[in-house]
């Protein structure tokens, strides 16, 4: 069956303001020189398979509160910034990042997801090898 022009009726797209919202917020809360790709931002906000999805909102994002240069493509490379990748890369490198022409250096070390809190309350985070008080 043929979609509407508008897409409106479908019933199997969430809401474009809160889905937004969502990953506005969790895209301020990657740290400074830590990164986070478009399928870690969907899975953070509840959305597995929306890695596409998170992509539209960060280039249709154009709010300097978000960091949209700390999200990036799977196994590190860069994605996209609006078609200004040279500034991507000088962002995450303003950041201490190691960056290539076309990734970022230590993924592994680098990549930041958040963790869900523990329980009905979050617990307080410890340092490696430090225990509570």
């Amino acid at each position: 069956m043929p979609r509407s022009g508008n897409g409106s009726g479908s019933g199997r797209r969430p809401a474009a303001g809160p889905f937004k919202a969502r990953v506005l917020t969790a895209v301020r809360s990657i740290p400074r020189g830590r990164v986070a790709t478009y399928g870690d931002i969907a899975d953070m906000v509840g959305a597995p398979h929306a890695g596409r999805a998170v992509g539209n909102v960060m280039r249709q994002c154009g709010d300097p509160s978000v960091p949209c240069h700390r999200v990036i493509g799977a196994g590190g490379s860069l994605g996209g910034f609006g078609g200004y990748l040279q500034r991507k890369r000088e962002l995450l490198r303003a950041e201490g990042l190691e960056v290539t022409p076309t990734r970022v250096r230590a993924f592994a070390e680098v990549r930041w997801t958040a963790q869900p809190p523990v329980g009905p309350s979050r617990r307080q985070a410890t340092s490696p090898g430090r225990r509570p008080v």
